[in-house]
C-alpha cells in the first residue's frame, strides 16, 4: 500500500514538472507574441495552467528577490521537485518498504 502511494506521488511530481515546463514555454510564446490570449483555446489553456501553478508559485515568489521581467520561480520549483524525487522519496520508500 505504501509503495502504491509513493508511486502515485512520483507520477504527480512528474506531471507537475511537465505542467510547469509547458507553462514556461507558453509564457515565452505569449511574450514574443507568437500566440495571444485573444484566441479562446489559448486563453483557456493559459487560465488552466495558471490555476494549477499559481498556488505552488505564490509562496516561492514571496521569498524570491525581484529580478524585473525575469521570473525564476518555475526553475526553483522544478529544482525543489527534483530534490524531493531524488533525495527524499527514495529513503522514505526504503524506510516504508524495507
Amino acid at each position: 500500500m505504501a509503495f502504491a502511494i509513493l508511486q502515485i506521488i512520483a507520477i504527480l511530481l512528474n506531471v507537475a514538472i511537465t505542467v510547469i515546463i509547458v507553462q514556461a514555454i507558453m509564457s515565452w510564446l505569449l511574450a514574443f507574441n507568437v500566440i495571444n490570449l485573444q484566441n479562446d483555446i489559448v486563453n483557456a489553456i493559459w487560465t488552466a495552467l495558471d490555476g494549477l501553478t499559481a498556488p505552488i508559485y505564490r509562496p516561492i515568489r514571496k521569498i524570491m528577490p525581484d529580478f524585473g521581467q525575469i521570473d525564476l520561480t518555475p526553475m526553483v520549483v522544478i529544482i525543489g521537485i527534483i530534490i524531493l524525487q531524488d533525495a527524499i522519496l527514495p529513503p522514505l520508500a526504503q524506510a516504508l518498504i524495507g
